[in-house]
């Protein structure tokens, strides 16, 4: 909405720093985080009051027995923030952030279902597998068909680039809609899976969300993307407001969520923020380098996948305990270091990811 204070540049000339998404992706930064902090404190006090807490799995690490009666849903906190700053920030008429905006708010739905039946409605089990896997593939496919009809750039449609490789596409032709629900469904099951311990989830997410704004703004600016050899998405460049307000209400997050936690996302955070994730990197046309950005989701999920699969058929555990962090922590580490090392991995997964520009 601020950036149509840019027309009324002749009545007052600084208003034409609305125009620059350098300028509006500082401001979403600086207003989601603000949102967020000041946010929690009236959500923490309602949560507390209707006792909406963690219930911890008896079979998980004894350590997170402690973790009991933590306040949750905090993934609330996250879209709010998320939802009001992109309004606020971002061009309401760029067809990548309506999308994203559509598709962050039905996984939030669901998301907040799922919580909502867990935690209101007393029901353990919450909203079933198979209705939050129908509810991905719904977005998946819708997004699969959008993209397909109308593709993020038309001269590549149905391609996808190989990162580190000079002008090297696979041509995946309508199979790209396939590919398209395979990236919402995992990426929103990944940063599920990982949101386990005190800052994991959502540390990581700010650092794959600040690499991908990199590869957003750089997509979306005519110059630098023909410099770079990058995939051109004429207009992508507005999703570096959204990916901003995903930053700064992270940042604003993990000011209570470190540890020791004062709240928890649950499903109401972690699914949309994982989809919203692979959204993005469909929108910028970087859908593999998602596997590197997000290497420790991918890992997470990977861990957890192994784990289901030897012991269906082997009746034999790879790691003491699935996800891969819980593994770590029953081997003696402390939860803060693992943590930071997992934040630490990821930010060199960046880095590596950050070197594509260059390889090419």
């Amino acid at each position: 909405m601020l950036y149509y204070l840019y027309y009324y540049r002749f009545l007052f000339s600084p208003l034409n720093v609305f125009q620059y998404i350098t300028f509006r992706t500082g401001g979403a930064i600086v207003t989601s985080f603000l949102l967020t902090v000041f946010g929690g404190i009236v959500l923490l006090k309602e949560l507390r009051q209707y006792r909406i807490s963690q219930v911890v799995r008896p079979d998980g690490p004894p350590t997170h027995l402690a973790k009991s009666g933590t306040p949750t849903m905090g993934g609330i906190l996250i879209l709010w923030s998320l939802i009001m700053t992109t309004v606020l920030w971002a061009r309401l008429d760029n067809r990548f952030v309506i999308a994203t905006l559509i598709g962050t708010g039905w996984l939030g739905f669901w998301g907040f279902m799922d919580d909502y039946q867990k935690l209101i409605k007393n029901n353990p089990a919450g909203l079933s597998a198979t209705v939050k896997i129908i509810a991905q593939l719904i977005l998946g496919l819708a997004l699969g068909i959008y993209l397909w009809l109308y593709p993020a750039n038309p001269q590549y449609a149905g391609r996808i680039n190989i990162p580190y490789l000079k002008e090297c596409y696979l041509n995946l032709g309508s199979f790209y809609i396939l590919l398209v629900v395979l990236v919402i469904v995992g990426s929103s099951n990944a940063v599920n899976l990982t949101d386990g311990l005190d800052g994991l989830a959502i540390g990581n997410l700010i650092i794959a969300g600040a690499t991908y704004a990199i590869f957003v703004y750089l997509a979306g600016h005519a110059r630098f993307s023909q410099y770079l050899r990058i995939i051109p998405v004429p207009g992508v460049g507005e999703l570096t407001i959204f990916l901003a307000a995903m930053v700064g209400a992270g940042l604003g997050f993990l000011w209570y969520n470190s540890h020791p936690a004062e709240v928890f996302m649950g499903d109401t955070g972690s699914l949309f923020l994982g989809g919203s994730l692979g959204m993005i990197a469909l929108f910028v046309r970087q859908e593999l380098l998602l596997i590197i950005i997000g290497g420790i989701f991918v890992i997470e999920a990977l861990s957890v996948l192994l784990q289901v699969y030897s012991f269906r058929h082997y009746k034999r555990r790879i790691f003491r305990m699935a996800p891969l962090h819980h593994h770590f922590e029953l081997q003696g580490l402390a939860e803060p270091k693992v943590v930071v090392r997992f934040w630490i991995v990821g930010i060199i997964l960046a880095l590596l990811a950050l070197g594509s520009l260059k390889l090419r």
